[in-house]
């Protein structure tokens, strides 16, 4: 059998029965959970730049653990130099250990390497407990080595959650440890 995954041992142990006191849950089952993150990744000039994908690829893969998949145009747009098929950026979905590995490594090593850092904001969330993280470069991440990077390109990472609002989005990260804005 794998070792735990620090980060579900600690929403077993904590947060859980944190949450159940906190808003009041009868059942195990009402305590919200994460279920997926997904990690996206535009690139715009993918379409001319055949070398900006395959590292796009390579670096987001390195991050999340997973191979990406190339998301394509689904329609031709004019105005943008675009046609329907070209490839338009990268994205990956990542669920149970990966996920709970790569959150890990979001909220303890990579989030505080961003310069400046006073916390991630509180209002990203949709409504439904999701929330959604834009970064601005993917040198935060320890997997990416600086020489290697041609060109500092961003990511969203979303975070779904089984929440059903957004109180109860936000106190579960915050739980896990996700450093909000005060």
């Amino acid at each position: 059998m794998a070792t735990p995954v620090r980060m579900k041992d600690k929403y077993n142990r904590e947060v859980v029965p944190r949450l159940q006191e906190q808003f009041n849950y009868t059942n195990l089952m009402q305590v919200p959970k994460i279920s997926k993150i997904v990690i996206n990744r535009g690139l715009g000039e993918a379409s001319q730049n055949a070398k900006a994908l395959d590292g796009s690829i390579a670096e987001v893969a390195r991050i999340a653990g997973q191979k990406p998949v190339v998301t394509r145009a689904k329609k031709a747009i004019a105005g943008f130099k675009l046609r329907a098929g070209v490839p338009v950026g990268v994205t990956v979905t990542l669920r149970a250990r990966r996920m709970y590995e790569f959150l890990d490594r979001l909220v303890s090593v990579a989030l505080p390497r961003i310069r400046d850092f006073r916390g991630v904001s509180p209002k990203a969330f949709d409504g439904r407990g999701n929330y959604t993280l834009g970064l601005r470069e993917q040198l935060i991440f320890p997997e990416i080595e600086y020489d290697s990077v041609d060109k500092i390109r961003g990511m969203d990472i979303t975070i779904c959650t089984t929440a059903k609002t957004d109180e109860e989005g936000r106190a579960l990260l915050a739980a896990l440890g996700m450093p909000f804005r005060k």
